[in-house]
Order: structure tokens, then sequence, then C-alpha cells
């Protein structure tokens, strides 16, 4: 490791997101009220923008937090404000919360915003922006996908779709272009100009049956056209498929992450891309590790790949809840220091961690 910093939250969380000034927000997953969400100051030496020796504070701050009375699922930060949107079970409505102003230490619940016909609903996938004023993407179904202002409640889109499968993500790509993924591995392209165009989804090329999938969308490479995006699909499975976001039915490359044995409920299935690097992804949710993989040497064989990097620091702690090995329910890149990770378990550690590679191009 290059530097390693832990935290022990009173309870598991199954999110990780990044706030303004580079605070970490996270939330509880428990099924029972009094759920916490939490904004946390990261130890002083991942603040600064080169390492400057050892640093006397090591650990995280909790600068303020509230509790909420249903599990959180899904928490995002909306850029350019002190919002926070998140959802979860029993139904797809949205809650928001104010993180309160210095003079406060309270993240309080400001509004809700409802769905229509959300009973029996999944929980509600979300993403966030303020391009234009702040907004939130969310959903439970391809055919339940909306955008809403968060402030006025308004609603700025809705998908014109016929399938009814359930999303497992779905991604502002601009101001106007959206991008969807259901369980099923399938992606859609939407453009909130063209409310009325249905939505046509693309499935997984050579995907096996039966597994559920996640999505994370990169950065295109620099200086390539502000269209050109990855897309890295994850199933349950541990099977991998790269697509460009120009064209979503085509794969690029594949390969089979080396994961213990698939994920039965693919619960907390999670791949992202690098924001500082260029190639490489990272993947969790299977046991109590994260794999880091560069795809540059990748092609359509869909062969085990190696990764470059194992995050093993949970699966050397205590037990979860369920008395279990802790499981790795989130993590996150830093958005500015390349190999820098966060990531959190189900035992309730929350590590912050980078690694040295010699050689190589991650």
């Amino acid at each position: 490791y290059g530097d390693l910093h832990t935290f022990e939250l009173q309870a598991p969380t199954r999110l990780i997101e990044w706030a303004r000034g580079n605070r970490v927000c996270v939330a509880g997953y428990g099924q029972s009220g009094g759920n916490e969400i939490l904004q946390l100051l990261p130890p002083p030496s991942l603040q600064v923008k080169e390492t400057q020796g050892l640093c006397p504070e090591r650990d995280f701050k909790v600068e303020c937090g509230g509790f909420s009375n249903r599990p959180v699922y899904s928490l995002k930060y909306v850029p350019d404000t002190s919002l926070l949107v998140t959802s979860g079970p029993p139904d797809s409505s949205l809650q928001v919360w104010q993180v309160s102003a210095e003079d406060s230490d309270v993240i309080k619940p400001v509004s809700a915003i409802p769905t229509e016909n959300d009973t029996g609903q999944p929980w509600a996938k979300i993403a966030t922006i303020s391009a234009r004023a702040p907004w939130v993407l969310h959903g439970s179904r391809l055919n339940s996908v909306q955008i809403t202002e968060v402030e006025s409640r308004k609603n700025i889109y809705t998908a014109a779709a016929r399938n009814s499968e359930e999303l497992s993500g779905l991604a502002f790509l601009d101001c106007n272009t959206l991008l969807l993924c259901s369980a099923k591995g399938q992606l859609c392209l939407a453009d909130i100009r063209q409310p009325q165009s249905p939505l046509e989804a693309a499935s997984v090329p050579s995907a096996p049956c039966g597994e559920r999938w996640c999505m994370g969308v990169g950065r295109g490479p620099q200086g390539s056209d502000s269209s050109s995006r990855p897309v890295a699909r994850l199933s349950s499975g541990g099977h991998l498929t790269l697509t460009d976001v120009r064209k979503i039915s085509e794969s690029l490359a594949s390969a089979k992450c080396r994961v213990p044995s698939p994920s039965s409920g693919a619960e907390f299935l999670c791949v992202s891309w690098a924001p500082a690097l260029e190639s490489c992804l990272a993947v969790s949710g299977f046991d109590g590790t994260v794999h880091v993989y560069d795809v540059q040497s990748w092609d359509g064989s869909g062969r085990e790949a190696e990764p470059i990097f194992v995050h093993k620091g949970h699966a050397f702690g205590g037990s979860d809840s369920g008395g279990g090995p802790p499981l790795v329910t989130a993590h996150t890149w830093h958005p500015q220091k390349p190999r820098t990770l966060l990531s959190a378990a189900s035992d309730g550690s929350l590590h912050i961690w980078d690694w040295v590679q010699p050689g190589g191009n991650c």
C-alpha cells in the first residue's frame, strides 16, 4: 500500500458519495429506523495535493449527521448545492436532505419527491446534475424513469418506454443525454429533447442468461470527442463487458473477473472507472475484497483477467451483523488522486487506500 486509513462506523453502509470540499457522505441500510447519514472529513493527508510526509491526524472526522427512518440504498450529492438526495425501500420515492451550515452539525430532511404508481415498486436508482438547475434522474424500472427539479419538485422529463424491466443503474452523460441499464444488462440511451421517442434497449452481447448486471460509466480519453465514453457492465457471475456509448449494441472487450463464487443476489455489485487514470476500473460486491483491473489488454475472448491490485483489508476484519465474513458493500475512487479508493463493508468498516504499482500505466 501507498497509504491506508480505516474508520469504524456504528452500522454498515452500502454507499459512499463524494461531496463538496472532498467530504465523504455515507449512510446506513438497516431495515429498522434510525439509519445514520453522515458527512465525514477525510484525514488531512488526503486533503493535500502532494504527499507531505507523516500527518499526526490520520482519522476521519464526523462533521455533521442525521437520521433516516428508512433504509438508505442510494445517496447522491447535488452538485453546487448543500443538498443530498436518497432513496430506499419500501417504495421508489426520494428524500431530499439539507447539509446544514457551519454553525450546525445536523443533516435534516427538507422534502420528499413522490413518484406515481410507486406502490410495490423497487427502490429508485438516482443520479444528479446541476448543469441548468439542480436535477435528479430517478426510476426503478425503464418505464418509470424521470427527471425532477430538486428544489421545486417540477417534472422535467419522463421517459417513453414500453419495457418494464427493473433498472440497475442510470447516469447523466450530459445535461441532455441519459444512459440507463436494466438488471438484465440492457442499455438504453435517451435524449430529453426528444421525450416522445421510445427507448430502444440494447442487450449485452453473448451474455449468460439469468445473471443480474450493474453499470459503470467512465470519462472519455483525454482529448477525445466528449460523446466517446466507456461503459463497463458487471454481472453477478463475474462477467465484464466493455462498450462505448456511441455504439451501445457492440462489445469492445470482455473478460471474467477473478471472483471466489458468483454473487447470488447481486445486491452490492459495483463497477467503477478511475476518473484520473485511463483504462483502470474497480470491481466489488462478491466478497470482502476490491479488485482493480487495467483493461488495455482485454479482447473479446472473455477469458479470466488478472487484477493489478486486490484490496483485502475488509476481509481480515471482524464479522458482519449476521456473523459471516464481511462483504464489501460499496467503493468509489477519489475524484483527483489517481490511485486512491474508498470502500465500505458490511461490518461497518470504512477504508481509504491507495497502492504502489511499479511500472505499468496504472
